[in-house]
């Protein structure tokens, strides 16, 4: 949003957001450095994630909900799969020429170790706040879900 803009934001939301902005870049550099260690890059662990939840998602769909272009994502799909993380599914019966992608035993394996020693970080460093400042976060993920619905 541009400065231009800022007139018709609530103040107290523009100066809330100016607050968590950083608040939430810091605390999501720090989840991503805990996956860096022998993982998938950033950008194959989010799409692996996507395929996951999309079993059968074809390149063009997986590209089009990335915001990526064709030639870009068919590189990382073609990594991905030297990599074994994923597989292209049986062809479409109603269209022989699409073929969806799906992840590999080990692709889901990769992301079950990602999500767990995020979770382990997280749970970690939660555990040195008050119970007093875990109640606030908690009571704020209901709301932060809301944001870009």
């Amino acid at each position: 949003m541009s400065k231009v803009d800022r007139p018709h934001v609530i103040e107290d939301a523009y100066e809330l957001a100016e607050a968590l902005r950083p608040a939430l870049h810091r605390l999501y550099r720090q989840l991503r450095r805990e996956s860096d260690e022998a993982g998938p890059s950033p950008l194959h662990a989010l799409l692996l994630a996507a395929i996951m939840r999309q079993p059968g998602i074809g390149v063009v769909e997986l590209a089009r909900m990335e915001r990526l272009r064709g030639p870009t994502i068919s590189g990382h799909v073609k990594a991905m799969e030297r990599d074994g993380l994923i597989a292209r599914s049986e062809p479409d019966p109603s269209d022989r020429r699409r073929i969806g992608l799906v992840a590999t035993e080990k692709g889901e394996e990769v992301i079950r170790r990602l999500k767990q020693r995020r979770t382990d970080w997280l749970a970690f460093e939660l555990g040195k706040l008050s119970p007093a400042q875990r109640d606030a976060i908690r009571a704020a993920i209901a709301p932060l879900m809301e944001i870009g619905q």
